[in-house]
């Protein structure tokens, strides 16, 4: 009986032990999965704003297309990203577009910073979308 109590005595403690060694590495996993969750959901909205321009300007004809037309979309897009961002894609920019004539491409980019858990690190996200510019023209 004694050495049954002995036993029993020698290992109190080890579940508060083994709980000390790895509640910090479970943290740790847990806002690991939470800030990359965050980055891919920054890249997403970087990535969904990129499209959205592209999709408005390759409908512009290229006998309508100005840079006045160019700047009025990247505005609008660059204020969608700021919208659909939120507080996670943060410091939105967006550069002019390419809108290439001859070549008949459309090109969107997005940058931005994404939230991070840990201060000081600053996670960018830049996503690019093109596309061709719609060609319409009569019937012969």
């Amino acid at each position: 009986m004694r050495l049954g109590r002995k036993r029993r005595r020698s290992e109190r403690g080890v579940s508060t032990l083994e709980l000390a060694i790895l509640a910090p590495a479970i943290l740790t996993l847990i806002f690991l999965s939470i800030q990359t969750a965050l980055w891919l959901y920054g890249r997403s909205v970087a990535l969904n704003a990129a499209q959205e321009g592209v999709s408005r300007l390759r409908l512009v004809q290229p006998p309508v297309y100005s840079t006045a037309v160019g700047e009025k979309v990247r505005a609008d897009i660059q204020s969608y990203a700021e919208q659909v961002g939120g507080t996670t894609l943060q410091h939105a920019n967006v550069p002019f577009p390419s809108y290439n004539s001859p070549e008949g491409m459309v090109s969107f980019t997005v940058t931005g910073d994404t939230v991070s858990l840990v201060p000081g690190l600053t996670l960018k996200v830049s996503r690019t979308a093109t596309g061709p510019i719609e060609q319409f023209e009569a019937d012969k």
